[in-house]
């Protein structure tokens, strides 16, 4: 049946790229882009809510997930290098209209590929993602310490990153509600994390992330200029990412709809029914 979801590989600059597929084709895209350190198995609850009535597609990012991941002397982990990647993989898959879920690290993928596609993506659908400096929270002093002096903070940073409690608090942040969270969400990821060269792929990756905050006036730019159907979920309990970021994207898009979860930086983690009714209401 066309609405289960499905698990493939296809070839993109010579990289097997695994992705997650369910719906029906010819349907209403939705491209899924997943954030850190998750993969696009972080997108299951929606393939499993919404495949009825859309097509949606979640891939795995070189050096996430199931797709390749060769070590930073065999491949540049930037953002560009990512959304490049990315936009070839839905070339590659035929998709020439899709509306892009960004979530996280989705969000520099995203806007990226939408800067440089306007005319393939229908709209936006940002669910605790930055485009503004005020976004970033406290956690991330040592973050731009990091980005300041690599060699100094690198150790630092991958305890900040990295560790076995930073990769569960990324998902409880400051729920009250703990039992909500099934702990496979996160010791699921740490295995991922645990495999030989990923720590080292993680780093490379994240010391580009100042490439974001440098283009976030240009992606402000974007988004005030065309106006894009914009849909905005936020989940209020995000230590990462700062509460005050849904309403600098209403600033830009003074008509984007937006919303306050009770959830956390993945609200499909305890709000999955509640952000596929928003998805459907909006699209």
């Amino acid at each position: 049946m066309s609405g289960l979801p499905s698990y493939h590989t296809c070839e993109v600059g010579g990289l097997p790229i695994f992705y997650r597929q369910a719906g029906r084709p010819g349907a209403r895209t939705l491209l899924l882009l997943h954030g850190l350190p998750s993969s696009s198995r972080m997108y299951e609850p929606l393939l499993q809510r919404m495949a009825d009535d859309y097509l949606l597609i979640a891939p795995d990012y070189p050096g996430f997930g199931h797709s390749a991941a060769p070590p930073p002397s065999d491949f540049s982990y930037t953002f560009d290098h990512l959304a490049d990647i990315m936009t070839r993989f839905a070339e590659t898959l035929g998709l020439s209209h899709y509306s892009l879920f960004m979530q996280d690290y989705g969000g520099p993928v995203g806007f990226r590929m939408a800067m440089a596609h306007p005319e393939r993506v229908e709209a936006l659908i940002i669910q605790n993602a930055v485009a503004h400096e005020t976004g970033l929270g406290k956690l991330w002093e040592q973050r731009r310490a990091y980005w300041a002096d690599r060699a100094a903070h690198e150790s630092a940073l991958r305890v900040n990153l990295l560790s076995p409690e930073a990769t569960r608090r990324r998902h409880l942040g400051s729920d009250p509600r703990i039992e909500l969270y099934d702990p496979d969400l996160w010791t699921d990821e740490l295995a991922f994390l645990g495999r030989p060269g990923q720590a080292d792929i993680q780093t490379e990756l994240f010391y580009d992330y100042r490439s974001n905050v440098a283009a976030y006036p240009a992606w402000q730019a974007w988004l005030r200029k065309t106006q894009p159907r914009l849909l905005v979920l936020w989940g209020k309990y995000d230590t990462s990412f700062d509460l005050s970021e849904p309403e600098a994207y209403r600033r830009d898009v003074p008509q984007a709809e937006i919303h306050i979860l009770e959830a956390g930086h993945f609200a499909l983690d305890t709000a999955a029914d509640e952000v596929a009714g928003l998805i459907r209401d909006f699209l």
